[in-house]
């Protein structure tokens, strides 16, 4: 099973987004919000959100669906 992070922040209309295409493509997944870990806000403060899949950074900003639904099944296979 994978593991699946979505960087975010409140009120971020492309975090919503992604996390709706997140569910439903039926994934579960970890939300962290940025704002709360000034680190984060550094790496990520103008390319939230941000889908960290097995521990890859895979999207910025939106999620590709069928470049999603092509990750998943390639990480299926294996």
């Amino acid at each position: 099973m994978q593991s699946i992070t979505l960087y975010s922040r409140e009120g971020c209309h492309l975090c919503d987004i992604a996390a709706d295409v997140l569910l439903r493509n039926m994934l579960s997944f970890d939300v962290v919000d940025i704002d709360a870990d000034p680190t984060l806000r550094e790496r990520y403060e103008e390319c939230v959100p941000v889908v960290v899949i097995d521990g890859r950074e895979r999207f910025r900003g939106r999620i590709d669906e069928l470049l999603l639904r092509r990750l998943l099944v390639h990480r299926e296979a294996k």
